[in-house]
């Protein structure tokens, strides 16, 4: 038997697809590698959601209709904030291996 995640119902339905619509457009194939990029410029590791966020990140790489990613995440209930790592970390572990390799230094674990 291999392993389910729970459902558990999202609260913040908005915020919750509006932030994971924007999470699924950085790491779409065609901006994936500028996103690592601007991580990288910014001296940041890959798996570290809150500094993605503190940093805006997400927004240099896609527009959020003007809403910035942290005040959408902050907006969220516990339970829908750790979906949202869970989800933003299950996408970069999808990274392709060549890029993963070509970033390194950002995928390591110090």
């Amino acid at each position: 038997m291999g392993f389910e995640q729970a459902a558990i119902k999202v609260e913040k339905e908005a915020e919750f697809e509006e932030l994971k619509s924007a999470i699924e457009r950085a790491f779409q194939p065609k901006s994936v590698e500028q996103f690592l990029k601007r991580l990288s410029r910014a001296n940041l590791r890959v798996r570290d959601w809150h500094a993605v966020l503190a940093k805006s990140v997400l927004e240099k790489t896609d527009s959020l209709s003007g809403k910035k990613a942290l005040q959408l995440y902050q907006a969220l209930s516990l339970s829908d904030q750790a979906q949202m790592r869970e989800f933003y970390l299950f996408r970069v572990e999808e990274v392709d291996p060549e890029l993963r390799t070509k970033f390194h230094k950002l995928y390591q674990y110090y």
